[in-house]
């Protein structure tokens, strides 16, 4: 009997705000939304960017103010919503419009017949300049310096970059201030925030869980894409000796891409469990979530929690990219919209998924969902936000470009669709689930990813299947996607409102749309319409995989043929402290008074502390020991 994995937390943060409770989902559906939760939404945004503080029941602000909610909300609400999403990339993380450029530059100044030359290096002036220079900085790239009452002009080379949008986090987050974050790289940093946020957004503290769970049953499965490339992770390392700078010890060892996982192993939930990484360009998230289902499945764990988190914008990383021709760039997006050069263009809109497009927008991310077997969250009385049954994941077989399309999505979506047929039925499945798109908005993949979901979906039946893609407002971020979709997913069953892609005006010539209906607009269908969702990833270097997301109203039901009314009715009264929990978290979030967990130090085990026989090992701290009665897989062999 195979054991249903659900889900019973998720949280994070990407362009849109913190994923638990479904803020991003909010954020993205605001306009339809009641105004309450639009003002919670605002609130949560408020606190998350320090544009206020919430003390003594009012809400203070920078300059001093304060204001009730509704006064908070009212002035500052319109700016609160253009520092999320899609848009041009903040000074914050680097000046778009000068790049420094790392070549060699020099400058000559006389002084006593003598000559001084230098090579320019980021943001700094060499540290061995002759006394006899006295430099007055006038910006980030022009100091001024006077060489014995001879004024001379240093000037950095910068470029700007052709690619100016991204999907960046809320302007004025920093979650490296929310813990003793040291020199951990932005990834990590939002790795601790995410996961922190995820655990806590279930409703049922961690040492409860653990307390019913063997150490060895449960897992962590989490990556992200491309590693830490900023200056405190594998970018410090490759650039520091080039440029002057001291390579640092943590430089190496906190760049590698299973970092999120050891972090939250170490820092967030203890676990000595099973551990791993999947990397699969674009498919990473669902790779992973792969492993945790088909190990809650067969009974190898009880309880998973998945993750990636993805800082990608980087002057290099875009560059990389962009290089590739897979950026929007602002010239195309001009063109595509017939402005003149000369203008600025709407970088709101620069993701067009399934549209006339240009490329993709990057964007950075960290999502993490907790995972359950059945037994264990109906004797918790969890919140059952979902279930997944099933992840699918094929290859593209031989091909003459790395990067270009192949065949494995075919099979990875057909076969998704065929299992979730069985589940509920072919008018489940052609009239009662929607397709959470790839979409990343380059012409390539408008052609390839329609024909693919097109071809699925005629197969089956399906008439008007319809298609959404987050991407269009959170941006492409890489091994994180995948976590952005399914979380954005989950707040169709909570609000009803199913996301249109509003940033395509009309769907591409060249699209094809036989058996799909492609949501351009924001759609109300009701929290219980749909049963389930399938959600896709096409990635570079033929990593393909396709999720089957169950509904939680699905999930229940198929819960109801494996317990007795008596065993529900008891379930759904233990719910009724959890989901008062979880909510007591929202509201606490919105206020600004939850700081991440980070445990360093804490509860470090060394071998001798634990109690060995041949029988079982445990563990101080650990409520359940190790079981050592591990059955022969072979016993027909031996």
């Amino acid at each position: 009997m195979a054991r249903l994995p659900v889900i019973v937390g998720f949280g994070g943060i990407n362009s849109a705000g913190r994923t638990s409770s479904h803020q991003a989902y909010r954020r993205i559906v605001f306009d339809l939304l009641p105004s309450s939760i639009q003002q919670d939404v605002l609130l949560d945004l408020a606190t998350l960017t320090n544009m206020a503080e919430h003390k003594n029941g009012l809400w203070h602000t920078p300059s001093g103010e304060a204001l009730d909610a509704e006064t908070l909300v009212d002035s500052i609400g319109e700016e609160l919503l253009a520092r999320t999403l899609i848009r041009r990339i903040h000074p914050s993380l680097f000046d778009v419009d000068h790049v420094t450029i790392h070549k060699a530059a020099s400058l000559q100044a006389s002084s006593n017949e003598e000559h001084f030359s230098f090579r320019a290096k980021t943001r700094s002036l060499p540290k061995n300049k002759p006394s006899n220079w006295k430099v007055t900085p006038v910006s980030d790239t022009i100091s001024e310096i006077t060489v014995d009452g001879t004024l001379e002009t240093f000037v950095k080379d910068t470029k700007p970059l052709a690619v100016k949008a991204a999907g960046q986090l809320p302007t004025g987050f920093d979650a490296g201030k929310l813990y003793q974050s040291r020199n951990h790289p932005r990834g990590l940093q939002m790795t601790v925030y995410g996961a922190s946020d995820a655990i806590k957004s279930s409703g049922i503290d961690w040492e409860l869980i653990r307390s019913k769970v063997s150490p060895d049953k449960m897992a962590v499965y989490a990556a992200n894409s491309i590693g830490q490339m900023d200056d405190l992770g594998f970018g410090g390392m490759l650039k520091s000796a080039l440029m002057g700078k001291r390579t640092t010890s943590k430089h190496l060892p906190l760049g590698y891409a299973q970092m999120p996982a050891d972090f939250v192993n170490a820092y967030l939930l203890g676990s000595i469990g099973n551990v791993g990484t999947a990397i699969g360009a674009c498919a990473t998230y669902f790779f992973n979530l792969e492993r945790a289902v088909d190990g809650i499945k067969s009974g190898k764990f009880r309880v998973a929690m998945v993750g990636g988190s993805d800082a990608p914008i980087t002057p290099e990383i875009i560059e990389g990219f962009r290089t590739m021709g897979a950026l929007a760039e602002d010239v195309s997006l001009l063109a595509l919209d017939k402005l003149s050069q000369h203008d600025e263009p709407d970088h709101t809109r620069s993701c067009r998924p399934f549209a006339e497009n240009c490329g993709f927008t990057i964007g950075e991310s960290s999502q993490w969902t907790l995972l359950m077997d059945d037994e264990l969250a109906v004797e918790l009385g969890a919140q059952i936000f979902g279930a997944i049954p099933a992840v699918f994941s094929h290859a593209d077989g031989h091909k003459k470009s790395i990067s270009a399309p192949g065949v494995g999505n075919y099979l990875t979506m057909s076969k998704a669709m065929a299992y979730l047929e069985n589940i509920i039925g072919n008018e489940g499945l052609t009239k009662r689930t929607f397709v959470q798109a790839h979409g990343t908005s380059t012409p390539q993949n408008r052609i390839t990813e329609s024909h693919v979901l097109s071809k699925a979906a005629t197969s089956f039946g399906a008439t008007e299947m319809p298609v959404v893609a987050m991407k269009a407002f959170l941006g492409h971020s890489q091994g994180t996607a995948g976590g952005d979709q399914l979380h954005l997913s989950l707040g169709v069953w909570q609000d009803g409102i199913l996301p249109g892609i509003t940033t395509s005006k009309a769907i591409a010539d060249d699209v094809y749309q036989d058996g799909l209906k492609f949501q351009l607009k924001h759609e109300h269908y009701g929290a219980e319409y749909f049963d389930a969702a399938l959600l896709n990833s096409k990635g570079f270097g033929g990593n393909n995989a396709t999720a089957v997301l169950l509904s939680p109203q699905q999930a229940m039901k198929m819960l109801s043929k494996r317990y007795s009314a008596e065993q529900l009715a008891d379930y759904q009264q233990r719910k009724v402290a959890v989901v008062e929990s979880a909510t007591e978290y929202n509201q606490a979030a919105i206020r600004g008074e939850v700081l991440p967990t980070y445990k360093f130090g804490f509860n470090v085990l060394g071998g001798e502390e634990l109690d060995i026989t041949n029988q079982r090992i445990t563990l101080p701290g650990y409520d359940l020991p190790v079981d050592l009665h591990i059955d022969n897989d072979f016993d027909d062999l031996t």
